[in-house]
């Protein structure tokens, strides 16, 4: 009997083991300093100036994840045809998922860097390898 209440905390305590991670609450220097560790990627490809409305921000020591949707200031949606990415061929708006983007960041001293990103992804690049042995706590859902 005692192993059947060992099967079952198991059971009920890997998947909050899985969700190693937290938010960044809005406001916060953290949350900050990865939005700003994203603005010139995006801008590079959307032009300037760029803001975020966050979907998913998690955090697991030092590696995070984002998914965010890139507008003006204001909450004004990017024309993806009147982007630098489209002038110079990047992007193919009928082949994207607007201008949704997502990226994974690392923590090099006290500075987030985000190392790996993509705008308008129609696919979960992130999913397998070589990503999710590095950050795997922040997308494990996408991990298998």
């Amino acid at each position: 009997m005692n192993l059947g209440w060992l099967v079952v905390a198991v059971l009920i305590a890997s998947p909050l083991a899985a969700q190693d991670w937290y938010e960044p609450k809005r406001g916060t220097a953290e949350r900050k300093a990865l939005m700003n560790a994203l603005r010139p990627l995006a801008e590079v490809d959307l032009g300037a100036p760029v803001e975020f409305v966050v979907h998913d921000l998690r955090v697991s020591g030092h590696r995070a994840f984002a998914s965010v949707q890139p507008q003006r200031p204001g909450g004004r949606p990017i024309d993806i045809i009147s982007t630098p990415g489209f002038a110079r061929g990047e992007f193919s708006p009928d082949f994207m998922d607007g201008t949704h983007m997502q990226a994974l960041y690392i923590k090099k001293g006290n500075t987030w860097v985000a190392v790996e990103h993509a705008i308008g992804a129609t696919d979960v690049w992130f999913a397998g390898e070589p990503f999710c042995s590095s950050w795997g706590p922040v997308i494990a859902e996408f991990c298998y």
